[in-house]
């Protein structure tokens, strides 16, 4: 089975818009797993324009699903997950200031740093992924800088897929059979959504879970939360 993991980001984008505690973060969350979401996802970034670091912190007391930290491994980033300690901490190679995730790892150019934060996290028990491109080269490097899992990013294939759903497919497919080749487990996420989202599953083998916030809500404001979150999770297990 396919795991949903929401992020949580968007909530704290309209919070912080206006100020204040509206939407109240700590009951998104416990709202989305009340709803069957299995892991909460937040990306704490080093502006705090969305989730702050003190969210993470005051959600590590209550969400009881898997809880995942994604961030640039810089020294902040990392006192926050060791502090934290999360189910899984998600390194993305986001430098400070960008809008959104945009690119996997170079596994083989940031191979030192890779190795040297993967074996801090896994000396406190913490699973460790890194975001990755559909990519068998960088694939093959994240297997050897030790991490457990990796992300494929997949915004190449959302936005290919109304044009050519197999072609948008094919190089996803081929590197979650390296990964798994190499002892690495799959996760996925970016721009994954109501329609593209099921035709993945099926394609992708073993994709342990799936990372997603900004389409779900939107879909929300359309659908309602509850409802959204078992729409997706009718797409990740028809």
């Amino acid at each position: 089975m396919t795991r949903l993991s929401v992020n949580i980001n968007k909530f704290a984008t309209l919070r912080n818009a206006r100020g204040g505690n509206n939407p109240d973060i700590i009951k998104s969350a416990l709202d989305c797993e009340r709803f069957g979401a299995q892991g909460i996802t937040v990306h704490p970034r080093p502006d705090e324009r969305h989730i702050r670091y003190e969210d993470v912190l005051q959600l590590a007391e209550v969400v009881t699903t898997e809880f995942n930290i994604e961030g640039y491994p810089d020294e902040r980033y990392m006192e926050l997950v060791k502090t934290v300690k999360p189910a899984q901490a998600t390194l993305v190679p986001d430098p400070p200031g960008v809008l959104t995730s945009n690119a996997g790892w170079d596994t083989h150019k940031n191979q030192d740093l890779l190795v040297e934060r993967v074996q801090e996290l896994k000396k406190e028990g913490i699973r460790t992924s890194i975001f990755t491109d559909p990519d068998a080269n960088m694939v093959e490097g994240a297997a050897k800088v030790g991490t457990d899992r990796i992300e494929l990013y997949t915004e190449g294939y959302a936005s290919k897929f109304h044009g050519d759903k197999e072609m948008a497919v094919a190089a996803y497919r081929s590197s979650a059979e390296i990964a798994l080749e190499l002892g690495l487990e799959i996760n996925a996420g970016h721009d994954l959504d109501l329609t593209n989202l099921a035709y993945f599953i099926t394609e992708v083998p073993k994709v342990e879970e799936v990372s997603i916030g900004h389409a779900l809500i939107c879909d929300a404001i359309y659908y309602g939360l509850e409802n959204t979150i078992r729409l997706y999770l009718r797409c990740l297990n028809p």
